[in-house]
């Protein structure tokens, strides 16, 4: 099973924090990378791929011009794209249709969303159907696919946390 997760419309100034956010939950739940589009942000691109270098993993960041043509791209190669919208039908009644698809494209927006993206989506789906954060979007729909396999993931980093019952502990 593989998760990338598209972020469309990234603008540097205004979302750095969020994509920045949106990434790190795509990485700890599962998802194989995070693919955006809009303004560069080697900035942001920097802080993950740093995250990755001292927490471990091989989670993959990418920057895409031409939202249409990686859409278009994912399509050929038989991905199934799954939209993340407040709009959509129901996690809870769709989830075990689209985890039948071994690759999924996890596309959600920041600004308004074209309608293109609407109808090129083999599932539109809403966590909620009120307004919420993509972040929480994300964990939530990478929680229902995975049926918690995410949590045994390992990642071999230079800095591992050791779980306790009150405290920090961590090796490095």
């Amino acid at each position: 099973m593989a998760v990338h997760v598209f972020r469309l419309s990234h603008r540097a100034f205004r979302d750095k924090r969020i994509s920045t956010h949106c990434g790190l939950v795509a990485r700890a739940m599962g998802a194989e990378k995070i693919i955006y589009s809009g303004e560069r942000d080697r900035e942001m691109e920097e802080s993950l791929h740093n995250v990755v270098k001292q927490w471990g993993g091989d989670f993959k960041v990418e920057y895409a011009p031409k939202w249409r043509d990686l859409i278009k791209n994912y399509k050929k190669k038989k991905w199934r794209i799954v939209h993340l919208t407040m709009y959509g039908l129901c996690i809870e009644k769709e989830i075990a249709k689209i985890r039948k698809n071994k690759n999924i494209l996890l596309v959600f927006g920041g600004e308004k969303v074209p309608m293109e993206v609407y109808h090129e989506a083999d599932f539109n789906i809403g966590v909620t159907n009120q307004p919420h954060s993509e972040v929480a979007a994300i964990a939530v729909f990478l929680d229902g696919y995975f049926k918690g396999k995410q949590f045994k993931k390992k990642f071999s980093g230079k800095t591992e946390i050791i779980p306790q019952k009150c405290g920090k502990k961590f090796k490095t």
